[in-house]
This record gives structure tokens, C-alpha cells and sequence, in this order.
């Protein structure tokens, strides 16, 4: 089964929008109530903190019954990732100063943070294309929403689950959630072999290069400007910042599935699988000079990873991870590795057979290489 989130922006009239607004600010000042009380009394389990609060925030907060449950259980669910964050290490090692500041204080909600609904509090009408939806000053009906054509058409056919009403620059959106059925994975003829990278976003081992110089253009063009504006501390200058937020994200996320797109579309077409490197935990293993440290924080290649993820299973094709160890220095042909194999970024040429290719795509060749024996192994029964 594939999950699929779909957002649909929703068309409130000002009467609405305000009662959206309020219920939002209601249910996070509840959440942070209850938040208070799960870490003065480290009770974390959605049910023991329901014992604890549920009654209580009803009647204080105003909130219908399932509002309130799903206050407790966004306040249980956001300490289980916090705790799991402290278990990997992501919110530094134990002792230093900001570990023991995230650990000293409840987590807290913004104003405006996301709140999930179910069937119970929300109502989708989809010919109509309104929702009927529970808010503080009572249940708002006939509130427009619109979304392109793909995204109504999965919506009607796959929605299943909460979806969570958000607030942001000033639009209303429901993130709703879509389960897909998997298509039946067939059996790979080889395997296309991706390699992820700076230079070029992406490289296969058929020899297409998606280059990153231009995403990396506009990285770089954003962070100065950023820069610069931060610097201005005017009122203009705030306003400006706060226009242009998010708009390399969503830069960033286009790029990545169209890129996405073509890897997996080619895949489908030759009757291959995909084989990708198992980058997991690189930002901390990997060592860099200061000015290079923003450039790798910023690449999103685990997000292009994902979508070729869920587009190949939504396509039937095989996804296989490999272990990236040496895939830049081994040579394709011949299989020698060695450091003196790769001269510069873009070069390889093998010092024992004379082998010589684009450094990514004879890189991509070897990851081709490991997924055919790894999916041999993991399916030899």
C-alpha cells in the first residue's frame, strides 16, 4: 500500500476563515496545556495522558470530544519523535548545553500549528467540492476547497485516514491522506543504477547526467540574498524575507520529481529495476570544510530518493539500496579500486585496465552493479 498525502487549498469566506483561525489557536493553546502536564508528570502514552487531561481540556479549552482526543494524541505523538531524536542523537550528545535546554522545558505549539481531523469532524463532499468542518464556534458547512484535476481524481478514489487542516501565508490547506494499492512489482531485467550527487543532482548508468549547477545557482543566489536582507533589518527587508520563504523548497521539490519521474519512467520502459545508494547518516560520517558544510545541508538528495521510492512502487518497479562504499573509486570494467582512479571530480580512469568514463556514471554502473547481486541474494529462495 501506498500513502500519498494530497493537498487541497481550501476557499473560505472571512466569517470562516475567522473561525478556522480560532479554533486553530484554540486547539494549540489546549495542546499546550497538555504538553505542561505530560512533562511535569513524564506521562507520554496517548492513553494514560488521556486519564489526565481529557475532561479537563474539554471543559477549559471548549473542544468537541474528538478535537480534544486529537489534541492528547498530537501532544503524545510529538514527544514519542522528540524522545526518538534523543535516541539517535539528533538533538546533540548528552551534557551539552543544547541537549539539556531541549530536555529542561515542555515542547510547546504554535498558534497556527497543523491539526488532524477524521471522518468524525470533517466531511468531504466531493461533487460539490466543499467540506463540512467542526470548528470552536460550531460546525462550518459549505467551505470551497480546489485542487488541480490529478489530485481531486486521487483524492475521491483513495482517500482514507485523517487529514490535517494548515495555516500558512495566510492560504488554508487540508493535507489529506490517500492510500493507493500497490501494483504487482515485476521482476527486474537488471538495474538501472542511480548515483546522487552535488555536481549533478542525479546520474544513471546509461550515461544521462541531470545536472545540479543550476539548482546550485539558485541556492547560492537565495543565500546571498538572504544575507543581505538580514542584514538590512528594515521593515521592508522582513517583509520581502518573509515573501520569498519557502520558495526554494518548493524549487528544490520540482526539480526533484521531475527528475524522479524520468529515472522511473525509464526504468519501467526497459523492464528494469532501480538501484540506489544507501546514503543514511552521510551528513555525520562525511567531513568538510566550513564553506562546502552548506551545500551538502541543503542537498535534498533523501528527498529525491523518496520519490523515486514511491513512484517506482506506484509503477510496479523494483527498488533495491546498495551499499555506497567505494562506488566512486572502483572501476566499472574491470573492478580495481583505488584512490588514484578518480583525478578529479568528474574524471575517472582506471590505473590498472585504462578504463576511462564520467566519474557519476561509472559510479552509477557499479550501483547497478550491487543491486543485481543484492537482489539476487534477498531473493534466491
Amino acid at each position: 500500500m501506498v500513502k500519498l498525502v494530497v493537498q487541497v487549498k481550501l476557499l473560505p469566506t472571512p466569517e470562516q476563515a475567522a473561525a478556522l483561525e480560532g479554533t486553530l489557536h484554540a486547539v494549540n493553546t489546549a495542546a499546550d496545556l497538555v504538553s505542561a502536564v505530560a512533562f511535569a508528570q513524564r506521562c507520554f502514552r496517548n492513553y494514560d495522558l488521556r486519564e489526565h487531561t481529557y475532561a479537563w481540556i474539554k471543559a477549559e479549552c471548549g473542544l468537541a470530544a474528538q478535537a480534544a482526543q486529537h489534541v492528547i494524541k498530537k501532544v503524545a505523538d510529538a514527544y514519542r519523535t522528540f524522545h526518538a531524536n534523543l535516541r539517535a542523537g539528533n538533538v546533540g550528545a548528552p551534557g551539552t548545553k543544547r541537549r539539556t535546554r531541549a530536555e529542561s522545558r515542555p515542547i510547546t505549539f504554535r498558534p497556527d500549528a497543523a491539526q488532524p481531523y477524521d471522518d468524525r469532524c470533517l466531511s468531504w463532499l466531493m461533487q460539490a467540492r466543499t467540506v463540512s468542518i467542526w470548528t470552536t464556534r460550531g460546525r462550518l458547512k459549505n467551505v470551497a476547497f480546489t485542487g488541480s484535476p490529478e489530485q481531486l481524481k486521487t483524492l475521491n478514489a483513495c482517500r482514507k485516514g485523517e487529514s490535517d487542516l494548515v495555516h500558512r501565508d495566510g492560504g488554508w490547506y487540508l493535507y489529506a491522506t490517500c492510500e493507493i494499492s500497490d501494483v504487482p512489482v515485476t521482476e527486474p531485467d537488471g538495474f538501472l543504477g542511480v548515483d546522487l550527487g552535488i555536481a549533478n543532482i542525479a546520474a544513471t548508468g546509461d550515461g544521462t547526467r541531470y545536472s545540479g549547477k543550476g539548482l546550485n545557482a539558485v541556492r547560492h543566489r537565495n543565500r546571498e540574498l538572504r544575507r543581505r536582507l538580514q542584514a538590512k533589518q528594515t521593515k521592508s527587508a522582513r517583509r520581502l524575507l518573509k515573501k520569498r520563504r519557502r520558495k526554494e523548497a518548493r524549487f528544490a521539490a520540482d526539480t526533484n520529481h521531475t527528475i524522479a519521474k524520468q529515472i522511473v519512467t525509464e526504468a519501467e520502459r526497459t523492464g528494469r529495476g532501480i538501484a540506489l545508494e544507501d546514503l543514511q547518516g552521510i551528513r555525520d560520517r562525511v567531513r568538510l570544510r566550513k564553506p562546502q558544510r552548506v551545500t551538502l545541508h541543503s542537498w535534498s538528495f533523501h528527498q529525491l530518493g523518496a520519490f523515486i521510492g514511491y513512484k517506482a512502487r506506484r509503477a510496479g518497479v523494483a527498488v533495491i539500496y546498495v551499499d555506497p562504499a567505494y562506488t566512486s573509486r572502483q572501476c566499472s570494467a574491470c573492478g580495481h579500486t583505488g584512490r588514484a582512479n578518480r583525478p578529479d571530480q568528474e574524471t575517472f580512469l582506471c590505473t590498472s585496465c585504462g578504463f576511462a568514463e564520467h566519474a557519476d556514471v561509472n559510479a552509477a554502473r557499479n550501483i547497478a552493479a550491487r543491486g543485481v547481486a543484492g537482489w539476487a541474494v534477498s531473493h534466491a529462495a
